[in-house]
């Protein structure tokens, strides 16, 4: 595969064997990667692949179904996604910008076909399409990553020297932006649209753009989110749910049920947690969707305040990491991927386990590295490569 971004000088060398090869490549790229960035999101994962075990195994026991099976399926996932990663790393650097348009089209594409016949509705969201074998797409998910790369592809062109992005730009990006956003919508997925939107507005004030269009775009996002209540554009349980969090005591046996046990499973776990395997609220099944968006609960509830500070401060690792690399990039293109990859993860992991503690209204976007899913564990690990093909061409 050809590249163009080693650290630091390439050329042959003398392999184990003595004999004259092309070998420095290799061990720059081994030295170059960000390893506490990749051993953060290693311990993530790892730590999510029990978590989804331990939630899953009792149910599938009490159906007289394999106890190992979401588990198997997770590790699947996980390693299928790291392969994922690791090419997204390997790729030219200069294709990622070349290659934007095409995969911006790819997922356009996506999101349409989930709105056709091939389309399944889940959970209460027409995002999915079912594949033999067992295994489901969600587009909306590499929508994120086609955004993002989309976004600093045009951000990033500098001009005459100009070093800001200019009006025509940002209307282009928000036209751009403004059709996938549709399609999720009328999905509907609002908790992908939320993440979308915190994308752009980070993007876009890391670019240099006016700080008019920030404001703006907040404002604008305030009046259609009215607009959508009063006219009835969101559906009634998306509505349910808002109102669940303004009064957590108005929906306790309805909508906010998932919200009203995982703030409980959280806070029966003290200090050290009833032990992996032993959560009574979780082996009780008492929160729905537990191995994928209440996941923060299951380590609460059996891991403890321990366990579940140590996967928010491993989050936190990983937006450090994600700052540093888009802050040391070797130019604009590099530090708006960077930057772009961090909005999302900061943005979905506060919404997920806030949520989960009854601090931000429930969404349905699970923990990034920890949660149950194929196409989000695909899509994060993805974005992890893009963070590590920023930082081997990153300025030394």
């Amino acid at each position: 595969m050809v590249t163009d971004w080693p650290a630091r000088p390439a050329g042959f060398g003398v392999d184990r064997r003595g004999q004259r090869a092309w070998v420095a490549d290799r061990d720059s790229l081994l030295r170059g990667l960000d390893w506490p960035l990749t051993i953060a999101v290693l311990s993530l994962s790892v730590i999510g692949a029990m978590l989804v075990w331990s939630a899953t195994k009792q149910g599938q026991l009490d159906n007289n179904l394999d106890p190992q099976f979401y588990f198997k399926r997770h590790i699947i996932n996980l390693c299928l996604a790291l392969l994922l990663g690791a090419a997204t790393a390997l790729v030219s650097y200069s294709a990622l910008r070349a290659y934007a348009p095409i995969v911006y089209a790819a997922s356009i594409l996506g999101l349409i076909a989930v709105l056709s016949p091939l389309g399944h509705t889940i959970n209460g969201a027409h995002s999915w399409i079912v594949l033999p074998a067992g295994f489901q797409i969600q587009p909306s998910e590499f929508a994120k990553i086609a955004i993002i790369v989309l976004m600093a592809m045009i951000l990033g062109e500098k001009r005459d020297g100009e070093d800001v992005p200019r009006d025509t730009d940002v209307l282009l990006v928000l036209a751009l932006v403004s059709l996938p956003v549709l399609l999720i919508m009328l999905q509907p997925d609002l908790g992908t649209v939320m993440v979308v939107v915190f994308v752009v507005l980070g993007v876009l004030a890391l670019s240099g753009a006016p700080t008019r269009w920030v404001l703006g775009l907040l404002a604008a996002g305030v009046v259609v989110a009215i607009v959508a209540i009063n006219l009835g554009l969101l559906n009634q349980y998306q509505v349910a749910r808002f109102k669940s969090y303004t009064d957590p005591t108005s929906l306790t046996q309805t909508t906010s049920y998932n919200q009203h046990n995982a703030t409980v499973a959280i806070g029966s776990g003290g200090l050290l947690g009833k032990g992996l395997f032993h959560g009574t609220q979780t082996t009780g099944q008492f929160v729905p969707a537990q191995h994928t968006d209440f996941i923060f609960s299951v380590a609460g509830e059996e891991l403890g305040l321990a366990g579940a500070g140590t996967i928010v401060l491993l989050v936190g690792l990983v937006l450090w990491r994600g700052l540093r690399i888009a802050n040391r990039a070797s130019d604009t293109f590099g530090r708006l991927v960077a930057t772009g990859v961090v909005c999302w993860f900061a943005f979905q992991s506060f919404e997920n386990i806030g949520m989960t503690m009854g601090i931000m209204p429930v969404t349905g976007l699970p923990l990034p590295f920890v949660s149950y899913g194929g196409s989000a564990m695909f899509a994060n690990m993805i974005a992890i490569g893009l963070l590590q093909n920023v930082h081997l061409k990153r300025e030394l």
